[in-house]
């Protein structure tokens, strides 16, 4: 009886056994990112590229563009008194904690009013949209609450607002306001775009002392130049405190724009 004799195959291509898989095409493609990661010089320089590419495509459309804000009638410069109020508006810090731009989603809006519109704040230098809300927002708080609710709110706000965790500034109302040099500050505003005319800076301390005095041989005039501006004595004292024009600014946050009649642009 012969022993049954077996005879191994041979592999087909001695030369490929234990060698690694051919690399695919797309894998070969992908695998050049290494040749920049390599070359140091030659990262920098395509990383320019693409960000001046980028840069070219968002701001070269704006040379084209007349203005970028939409012009909405009843926007006009701040007054005078209210250019003050704005100025300790952003002293005491009240942006830290508030902001003014209600964006167009349905929670904002049911709550606060019509979103902000860009020509609201076309006038602000530097704006007040503000980044963090541990109080509510104020774009449109002119005209909800009295003159009176406000100074109770400022000397002690857990008097109105009772969960309220906003600091007391009972000092505003005691303080007289510096209008001295108000007219410098609408010149300094010119320079930065804002239509103020040479009258209005001639007669900006006549117009801040006119805001608080309805009886002022100047209401008229005060109308003509910034028409719709509140003129009353805000917080109720002889003489013009800083309060006044704190409220007389407050009091004119989104109340320029008349969204009863407003339509939105859609050709733009």
């Amino acid at each position: 009886m012969s022993d049954d004799k077996t005879t191994d195959t041979a592999p087909d291509n001695p030369k490929t056994e234990g060698a690694p898989e051919a690399i695919l095409p797309e894998r070969k493609l992908i695998n050049k990112h290494a040749i920049l990661e390599k070359n140091a010089t030659l990262l920098l320089v395509s990383s320019l590229i693409v960000v001046a590419i980028g840069g070219l495509v968002e701001i070269a459309p704006l040379f084209y563009l007349q203005n970028t804000i939409e012009k909405v009638e009843g926007v006009r410069p701040y007054t005078p008194l209210e250019l003050k109020g704005r100025d300790i508006y952003i002293r005491e810090g009240c942006y830290v904690c508030h902001s003014q731009m209600i964006r167009p989603m349905r929670d904002e809006v049911e709550r606060y009013g019509h979103f902000s519109l860009a020509a609201e704040s076309m006038y602000d230098h530097p704006f007040q949209w503000g980044s963090k809300r541990t109080g509510p927002d104020l774009a449109r708080v002119g005209g909800r609450y009295s003159d009176a609710w406000h100074i109770d709110h400022m000397q002690d706000p857990r008097s109105v607002v009772p969960e309220s965790i906003m600091p007391a500034y009972p000092h505003l109302i005691e303080t007289p306001l510096d209008f001295e040099h108000v007219g410098d500050h609408l010149s300094a505003q010119i320079m930065v775009g804002v239509p103020y005319t040479e009258d209005n800076v001639a007669f900006a301390r006549a117009d801040v002392v006119a805001q608080v005095d309805p009886d002022s041989a100047r209401y008229d005039a005060l109308l003509e130049a910034y028409p719709g501006a509140n003129i009353r004595n805000f917080d109720g004292r002889a003489e013009i405190t800083e309060l006044d024009a704190l409220i007389a600014y407050l009091q004119v946050l989104g109340t320029m724009v008349d969204f009863s009649t407003y339509e939105v642009e859609t050709s733009r």
